[in-house]
């Protein structure tokens, strides 16, 4: 089991953070667009290679954030009509979210298999997580999963303000 930790910059403009390991070495670094369309954010490895893309699709009646891991889609995110409050879902072949990931506190299952679990740090200046990679071949895709959902999270609270 490998465990990652991921705090975003409060005041960062481009969305610029890094996700670092147990040592506090940076693992990956994930870099926003800004003041771009469509809005993007490109995770890249410690030696600059980008593993994942989110994507967020730009003419859409409701918001939908595509996630690409190696050149590859492998899920999409999206928001649903609702009257009461904002209703996300995820569409994956495979990949299943379990628990309450709006307040970043979840599972993340491959073929009914837990490969990763997330839970979001309390009294911390910004979002922090603690990552906890089980199946570290779905190191990646679990790290897009974290930063697009908290994509969806910033967006939905920029719409709603």
């Amino acid at each position: 089991m490998k465990q990652l930790y991921m705090k975003q910059k409060v005041f960062s403009l481009s969305g610029k953070f890094t996700v670092k390991n147990q040592q506090e070495q940076d693992v990956y670094l994930v870099e926003g667009s800004f003041m771009q369309i469509p809005k993007t954010f490109s995770i890249m490895n410690a030696r600059g290679e980008e593993v994942a893309l989110i994507t967020k699709k730009v003419f859409s009646l409701l918001p939908k954030f595509f996630v690409e891991v190696n050149g590859r889609e492998v899920l999409t995110i999206k928001k649903e009509l609702s009257f009461l409050k904002a209703r996300y879902t995820i569409d994956s072949a495979g990949i299943e979210v379990r628990g309450n990931w709006w307040d970043m506190n979840f599972q993340v299952l491959q073929h009914g298999s837990v490969i990763g679990e997330v839970n979001k740090e309390w009294f911390t200046w910004g979002d922090s997580y603690k990552i906890q990679i089980l199946n570290e071949q779905m190191e990646a895709i679990i790290i897009a999963i974290v930063v697009a959902i908290d994509c969806v999270k910033a967006d939905d609270a920029a719409g709603s303000s």
